[in-house]
């Protein structure tokens, strides 16, 4: 199959395997959720009333001070008890083997071809890091909510997308299914467009 090069380029020809694919709802939603869920740091700690300092001994008598009966000024009804489950460092990690993660990306790059929200481009002309050039071409392709891919770290591109909202940039080698479902459009340069070919394949 072939794509469109939004700049005048000649058509690029593609493999139907990595743009052609069915959309995989449940798997995209797993992936994605997987994802997530991986940079979740896990490391919130709190202390049970078995690790709180102090309540060795019974607060006050059993009977006749009026009080309720309590046995650990530790209990998790007292101010500075401990949590009754509290909460411990843990993983949230998702097993997603290679093979759901390359099918997903696969499936949602298939999917912004069809719905035309995939803008593949032999370049992104920049004469200087200056968000101003940049928001100009943006505006002029009619691109506001857009990730940008390109196929190696360009510093200028960054320097000037890093202000803009709504603009992402990454190397293809590092693209991920929640950056390319949190944006309205993709603009890809033909070699981030091979290079996402070859590691798919």
């Amino acid at each position: 199959m072939k794509l469109k090069v939004a700049n005048g380029g000649a058509d690029l020809t593609v493999s139907e395997q990595t743009f052609g694919q069915e959309y995989n709802q449940a798997l995209v939603f797993q992936v994605v959720n997987a994802y997530r869920a991986a940079g979740r740091a896990g490391t919130k700690a709190q202390k049970s009333r078995a690790e709180v300092r102090g309540g060795g001994r019974k607060p006050h008598s059993q009977k006749g001070t009026g009080s309720a009966r309590a046995g650990s000024i530790r209990s998790p009804l007292w101010v500075g008890g401990g949590r009754a489950f509290a909460a411990k460092p843990r993983s949230f990690e998702q097993k997603v083997n290679r093979k759901m993660y390359r099918g997903a990306i696969c499936s949602m790059l298939s999917e912004l071809l069809r719905q035309d929200r995939l803008v593949v481009t032999t370049d992104i002309p920049l004469a200087a890091p200056k968000t101003k050039l940049l928001a100009q071409y943006l505006k002029a392709q009619a691109l506001e909510d857009v990730l940008i891919v390109v196929e190696a770290q360009d510093e200028k591109l960054f320097l000037a997308a890093r202000n803009l909202p709504h603009v992402e940039v990454q190397v293809a080698a590092s693209i991920n299914p929640l950056s390319l479902a949190s944006h309205a459009k993709v603009l890809a340069t033909v070699g981030a467009v091979k290079l996402i070919e070859e590691r798919l394949q």
